[in-house]
């Protein structure tokens, strides 16, 4: 069995201005909160806990305590002034426990079943094939045995990223150390949590869960949400 941690406490400033009363992660697609899709893929892959990280109209996902029994909510202080490398330091606790799926809680899953076919027996980011072409995104270069050995955002990547990954528990353990040992040193407040990732990829061993392009979709703007609705219209 596994833990899930959920980033959802960032402001969604990108798609404003339906995320000025409405937290992006609660942002309906093909009449389903964004997080849920998430939240029901992370059932089929047999998660046991889940933590969602909150801050930005963080209220408003109180409801998913009731729907999911086995979900818990904790809350970010610093998500206003600090890079999301905050929703994991203040869930380090939670990412001690067991083996771990991090997740962005603001992705759209069509298809939920697409985990079934993913063995849990490393740790590793879930990724698209990007075959060295450049872009701009987030991605992976690998090294010939497969292991990851550059996260980072714009380049020639080997996959590109899709906003989930998983770690085995000794892994986790050392994240969340990494983590803490990185908060409150100089320039923190501007990093990503998968920085600090990359600043430690000789002691954390890590590969790739290859997904196919459509698995996961992520959806920053409103007029990328329009564009994905209407493919259920």
């Amino acid at each position: 069995m596994a833990n899930a941690i959920m980033m959802a406490s960032g402001m969604g400033t990108r798609m404003r201005p339906l995320t000025l009363t409405t937290p992006k992660p609660l942002i309906k697609v093909n009449n389903k909160p964004m997080i849920e899709s998430v939240l029901e893929t992370l059932k089929e892959a047999g998660v046991e806990k889940i933590f969602v990280v909150v801050g930005y109209l963080g209220d408003q996902f109180d409801y998913l305590k009731d729907k999911y029994d086995n979900l818990e909510i904790i809350k970010n202080g610093d998500y206003e002034t600090i890079n999301n490398i905050s929703s994991i330091y203040y869930a380090r606790e939670a990412l001690k426990l067991d083996d771990t799926y991090i997740c962005e809680a603001d992705l759209f899953v069509k298809d939920v079943n697409f985990v079934k076919n993913l063995g849990a027996d490393y740790s590793g980011y879930f990724g698209t094939a990007q075959h060295k072409q450049h872009s701009d995104d987030w991605g992976f270069m690998l090294d010939d045995v497969g292991y990851i050995t550059k996260i980072a955002k714009g380049g020639n990547w080997d996959y590109n990223m899709c906003g989930m990954s998983f770690f085995k528990k000794a892994d986790a353990n050392k994240l969340a150390d990494f983590i803490e040992a990185r908060y409150n040193t100089e320039g923190f407040e501007n990093l990503f949590w998968d920085d600090v990732v990359n600043e430690n990829l000789d002691s954390l061993k890590i590969k790739i869960h290859e997904i196919k392009a459509g698995d996961i979709t992520e959806i920053d703007t409103v007029e990328e949400l329009e564009e994905v609705n209407k493919q259920f219209s």
